[in-house]
């Protein structure tokens, strides 16, 4: 069964809209005058003076970290750049003259337009190369060639990683164990 309602017709007034123009124009007004004035409850940050802490999951620019002798950490394993969903990360590899490294990018560069900032990068990479927690934005350019970070623009911004690299595998350690069976102490 149908319900009827009364519609009300519209008159000059609300056909013209002149009431709620003001309603929205006092509501700009109020809010202009808060921020103005400094009442508490401000919702404007003046972003390049005050800025708000960024939370411990900000994933910023990306930066490539360095060894203890200054040279950069990555092997160009290139799992960074197979991992990456938006194929923004190219890496040219080249052999060491040191051997206990094997390789080391020659380029490595990463395209910040495509970039979509998911952090697989950072979690595929087994040497703690690759990390996004520079705390820096991307900032905007003109060109689109300014927003391609080369290996020098993230050494820039390069750290110390304290994680251990390589590792050692013991055979002896693990002679005679089997899958799922520890060795006896």
């Amino acid at each position: 069964m149908a319900k009827l309602t009364n519609r009300i017709q519209p008159d000059m007034i609300m056909q013209s809209y002149l009431v709620e123009a003001f309603k929205g124009v006092a509501l700009v007004t109020r809010q202009f005058a808060r921020n103005l004035f400094g009442r508490k409850d401000i919702v404007t940050v003046q972003y390049p003076e005050d800025r708000r802490p960024y939370t411990p999951r900000f994933r910023g620019k990306h930066l490539l970290t360095k060894r203890a002798d200054d040279q950069v950490r990555c092997v160009a394993c290139m799992l960074c750049s197979t991992a990456c969903p938006a194929n923004c990360i190219t890496i040219v590899a080249a052999e060491h003259q040191d051997k206990d490294i094997e390789k080391y990018p020659t380029t490595f560069e990463i395209d910040l337009l495509k970039c979509i900032y998911c952090g697989f990068c950072e979690e595929a990479c087994p040497c703690d190369a690759i990390r996004m927690d520079s705390g820096v934005h991307t900032l905007p350019t003109l060109t689109r060639r300014d927003q391609k970070s080369g290996k020098i623009d993230l050494l820039g911004l390069a750290k110390l990683s304290t994680s251990a690299q390589g590792g050692e595998f013991r055979a002896h350690d693990h002679a005679g164990t089997q899958h799922g069976q520890s060795t006896p102490h």
